[in-house]
C-alpha cells in the first residue's frame, strides 16, 4: 500500500531517502527532476514553513514533492518540486496525493500562489497537475548551441563590458535587474538577500557575471555559469540570467549580451553553451534561433492558488 508522509522538517535521514531517490530517478532519466532551487531550499530553508511529502511502499520511496517560499519577494509565492520514481509513474494517483498533501500544508500555513515546476513534463504529468487543481502557466525552453560562435559581439556606441564586483554593484544591478524583470515569477523583485544566495552558490564566478556599463550606469548584464560534464551531458556554459535596461531597449545591446556571454564561455574552453527561454517570448527565439540554437528540452510550471485554511 502507497503511504504519503508530510515531511517537516526535512531531517538530514530523509534527505538522504530524497537524495537517493532523485540520483537514481535521474541515472535512469538523464536529467535530474529537482532544480537548484529546491536543493538549495533543503539545505537551507528560507522559511520554516518549507516541507516535503514522501510517498513510499514497503520503506521503498517511489516520489517527492517539496514545497517552500520562493526568495522572489514580488511577486510573493510558493514554489514546488516533484520527483517520481519511473516505476510509480503509471499511476497518476500517487503524483495527486504528494501534489495535494503539498498543497494542503501550504493552505495551512496561510496559503498562497503555489507555482510547480516539472521537468519534461509527458501527459500524465499533465493530468496529475489537473487532478490536483493546478493549471498551465507557461513552458521554458532550454537551448543549446555549439561554441565557439561565428559571431563576435557588435556593442553600440558609448557601451562597454566588465565583470560584476561583488559588494560594489550589488545596489545598482538590482535596479536594472527589477527593471528588466518586472512581475517576473522567477527573476523579477530580487532583493539585497536573493543575490547573496545566489553569489553564495559553489559555482558563482564574478570574472562570468558581466555587466555592459555606458555613461548612465549598468545598461545591461550577462550572468553565466559553467555546469561540469556529466554521464548525460557534455560542459556546459549556460546564459544563466541576461537583462537589459528598459531604458535601452531596441539598441542591439541584447544580441551584443549573448554573444560577449557566449565568447566569454567559448574563451574559457567550453564548447556547448545553453539557455532557458520561455516559450511564447517571440522575440528572444528568434534571437536565438539566428545565433543557432535548437531546443534541448522542454520544462513546464504549473500554478494554483491555495485558499488559507
Amino acid at each position: 500500500m502507497v503511504e504519503t508522509r508530510l515531511l517537516q522538517p526535512v531531517t538530514p535521514a530523509d534527505r538522504v531517502t530524497v537524495t537517493r531517490l532523485h540520483d537514481g530517478v535521474e541515472a535512469i532519466d538523464g536529467y535530474a527532476s529537482l532544480g537548484e532551487a529546491v536543493w538549495r531550499d533543503l539545505d537551507q530553508p528560507l522559511d520554516p514553513g518549507s516541507a516535503g511529502v514522501l510517498a513510499t511502499e514497503d520503506d521503498r520511496a517511489l516520489g517527492f514533492a517539496y514545497v517552500y517560499r520562493s526568495d522572489n519577494v514580488s511577486p510573493p509565492h510558493w514554489a514546488a518540486g516533484l520527483v517520481m520514481h519511473p516505476a510509480a509513474r503509471g499511476d497518476t494517483g500517487i503524483e495527486v496525493a504528494l501534489l495535494e498533501r503539498a498543497v494542503e500544508h501550504v493552505s495551512g500555513t496561510g496559503g498562497g500562489l503555489v507555482v510547480l515546476w516539472i521537468f519534461q513534463p509527458d501527459p500524465r504529468d499533465d493530468e496529475a497537475a489537473a487532478g490536483a487543481g493546478f493549471r498551465r502557466q507557461r513552458d521554458l525552453l532550454q537551448q543549446r548551441v555549439p561554441l565557439p560562435l561565428a559571431e563576435t559581439p557588435l556593442w553600440p556606441p558609448g557601451v562597454d563590458m566588465r565583470p560584476f564586483v561583488p559588494g560594489q554593484d550589488d545596489a545598482a544591478w538590482l535596479e536594472v535587474n527589477n527593471r528588466a524583470f518586472a512581475g517576473h515569477p522567477e527573476q523579477g523583485g530580487w532583493v539585497e538577500a536573493t543575490l547573496e544566495r545566489r553569489m553564495a552558490e559553489p559555482w558563482f564566478d564574478p570574472k562570468g557575471f558581466l555587466l555592459a556599463v555606458d555613461a548612465d550606469g549598468i545598461a545591461g548584464y550577462c550572468w553565466t555559469k559553467v555546469h561540469p560534464a556529466t554521464d548525460a551531458d557534455p560542459e556546459l556554459g549556460e546564459i544563466f540570467v541576461i537583462g537589459v535596461d528598459p531604458s535601452r531597449h531596441r539598441s542591439g545591446l541584447g544580441r551584443a549580451l549573448v554573444v560577449g556571454g557566449l565568447s566569454h564561455l567559448a574563451d574559457r574552453g567550453v564548447r556547448a553553451g545553453m539557455l532557458f527561454v520561455d516559450g511564447d517570448n517571440q522575440a528572444a527565439l528568434r534571437l536565438y534561433d539566428s545565433l543557432g540554437f535548437t531546443t534541448h528540452r522542454v520544462d513546464r510550471a504549473y500554478e494554483r492558488e491555495a485558499a488559507s485554511a
